[in-house]
């Protein structure tokens, strides 16, 4: 028997494209194609962004440069508007360049340590952590839709324990201001700390149906965890460190290489994202209870999963390339 094929890629080297990060769709460029077991990836690099954005993506992730997914585009970008003018996703819009608004934040975030920053792909000027921008878009289309749309959308609320809150603070203030690095390959990663977490849940009894539920649901956190680090979990000052990554493990999933901090970042972000997905509100409202159950067995296990001394600090040549 004839050995099978590799699959033939949809896209071509140098082709203009459209790529999915989050919800959104982004204009782009395949800079190259790797084939191996049958899988598809494009190296990406998204217009008008820093090179430093440029990452490996399966196929599913990028559609035709054509009038019908250009329309879906703006669809995706109206809709996500709508964050915005209800308050619901705050920080500066999107923009190209970006705004002298955020510098702002700084001082207010001195004052306001309490409050829980998210993990965010970080402005020039830190930003602020409780609200951090979401990450610089190549367009932005000003048009405002409708609100229907998104007031038929289940809105998605998971509440970060107070216990694990001055975490993140200090996340945050380790990175942006005491330019520190979260060490990795981590001591212990996300995949290990997921499995500990299913393997709590089974010693506790759980019947097939629930421990199936708790599989199902680690595995969702973790395909969120790896889509969205690259492009949504990281400060500004992380960027080349997760370069340097993804060079040195180019077939290795980042939820083998991060740890439990970067995985908490995940909660402040996946709210929004689940806003998407076509559960219906019983559906949503189960999973939300088993996100509070983990964030739960964060807070008991956060002496061993979460220490200041599990970050170093940046050498002079690391700080050259964050510039």
């Amino acid at each position: 028997m004839a050995p099978k094929q590799d699959p033939k890629p949809k896209f071509q080297e140098g082709e203009r494209v459209l790529c999915f990060h989050g919800p959104l769709l982004y204009e782009a460029k395949c800079v190259k194609i790797n084939i191996k077991d049958k899988q598809i990836k494009y190296f990406i690099h998204y217009s008008g962004w820093n090179k430093n954005w440029d990452e490996w993506v399966p196929e599913s992730r990028v559609l035709k440069y054509v009038d019908s997914n250009l329309q879906k585009q703006k669809e995706l970008q109206r809709a996500n508007q709508d964050h915005y003018v209800e308050g619901r996703m705050r920080g500066a819009a999107p923009n190209k360049k970006i705004p002298a608004a955020p510098q702002k934040n700084d001082v207010k975030t001195k004052k306001n340590k309490q409050k829980t920053p998210g993990a965010g792909e970080g402005t020039s000027s830190g930003g602020d952590p409780t609200h951090p921008p979401r990450k610089k878009r190549a367009r932005v289309d000003p048009t405002v839709e409708s609100e229907e749309t998104f007031i038929n959308r289940v809105e998605v609320k998971v509440k970060i324990p107070e216990e694990l809150k001055p975490w993140l603070v200090d996340d945050w203030d380790l990175i942006t201001k005491q330019k520190q690095l979260f060490h990795l390959p981590a001591k212990k990663n996300v995949d290990a700390v997921l499995e500990d977490y299913a393997n709590y849940k089974k010693s506790r009894g759980n019947s097939d149906s629930k421990e199936f539920a708790v599989n199902e649901v680690v595995a969702g956190v973790r395909e969120y965890f790896n889509v969205m680090l690259g492009t949504q979990l990281l400060y500004k000052f992380e960027r080349p460190q997760y370069a340097d990554i993804l060079a040195n493990h180019p077939d290795t999933s980042m939820s083998q290489i991060y740890g439990a901090p970067h995985l908490l970042r995940l909660f402040v972000r996946i709210g929004a994202m689940l806003a998407y997905t076509p559960l219906d509100e019983k559906s949503l409202a189960l999973l939300l209870s088993y996100l509070q159950d983990f964030l739960k067995y964060l807070v008991k296990n956060s002496a061993s999963l979460f220490n200041a001394s599990d970050y170093e600090v940046a050498p002079p040549e690391y700080h050259r390339k964050a510039v």
